[in-house]
């Protein structure tokens, strides 16, 4: 099928599933006026008009109501080619779209996507690194890695790794530097927590369990809860593989050792397809290795 064709119809059913030409621009990696050109030139090709259009919204003429049925499954049978003619290949070929955790930008894919692209190179990697909720289906991605598996039936959830939590304070801070017998000892100083991140409980084999007092400072980002600890602002529970380095330099120290937090996993979701595209299955191998090793 025509590739700018294609690309046309991928426009037109992003912009209509967001109802918005800057989402799905941004979505798209694309400029709203590019959007907009193409989007334009479609319906130039199609003699019709498929939005009606004001100052505050998009919605789909009756021309667009067929035009976007028709759309997708022209997509979708365009992506099943794709993945049929991939796993064909004897080298894992193509672009993989990637979702992961803001953290996780701070080094822990680092291996990964070296090992992936030294090895295959004819892969390409467009890699989105967020902690806000994300529509895995309206995003098109090809692999998201996150920390509960979905259930939706469309989707595959595959275990990556489990990695522990920990209690952690800037080096410079004042609970650095104090015999702590008790956590109660905690609350005179500022928690800071993640605001997608479920509350935690600590856990003592001999003294129970202690919930951690409410947050003073909630952040939607790993690496500012992480920078914000790291600058003596407070106290917060972070993921071990990525503040490993600053416990091992130092500058972060880690709280009631003798104390557990729950570990949390990684899980892989990918779209259920009747075949995997190698390239996404080079892709989970690389992470299951080195992840394995963290």
């Amino acid at each position: 099928m025509n590739t700018k064709l294609l690309r046309s119809l991928q426009v037109f059913v992003a912009v209509t599933d967001s109802g918005s030409m800057s989402v799905a621009a941004r979505e798209l990696h694309m400029t709203v006026s590019a959007i907009s050109q193409q989007l334009r030139k479609l319906e130039h090709d199609i003699g019709l008009s498929l939005f009606n259009r004001n100052t505050r919204s998009l919605s789909l003429t009756e021309a667009g109501r067929i035009y976007y049925e028709t759309s997708k499954q022209m997509l979708q049978t365009a992506e099943l080619a794709q993945q049929k003619i991939e796993s064909l290949q004897d080298d894992p070929t193509g672009k993989i779209n990637i979702i992961a955790p803001e953290g996780f930008g701070g080094g822990l894919l680092s291996e990964p996507l070296k090992k992936l692209c030294e090895e295959f190179p004819k892969i390409t990697i467009s890699l989105t690194v967020t902690d806000e909720p994300k529509d895995i289906i309206a995003s098109s991605a090809d692999l998201v890695l996150c920390f509960a598996p979905v259930s939706d039936t469309n989707f595959s959830s595959l275990v990556l790794a489990t990695w522990k939590r920990i209690l952690c304070v800037s080096a410079e801070h004042p609970l650095a530097n104090e015999t702590l017998t008790s956590p109660e000892a905690l609350n005179a100083h500022t928690y800071i927590a993640h605001r997608h991140i479920e509350e935690y409980v600590m856990k003592h084999e001999s003294e129970g369990e202690y919930e951690l007092d409410t947050q003073r400072i909630d952040v939607n980002s790993m690496q500012t809860l992480i920078k914000l600890t790291q600058d003596s602002v407070g106290y917060a529970v972070l993921p071990e593989p990525e503040v490993r380095h600053l416990l091992k330099s130092g500058e972060m120290k880690q709280l009631f050792t003798d104390w557990e937090l729950p570990d949390y996993t990684v899980y892989a979701v990918t779209p259920k397809r009747e075949l995997m595209p190698a390239k996404i299955g080079a892709a989970i191998t690389c992470l299951q290795d080195l992840f394995a090793q963290i």
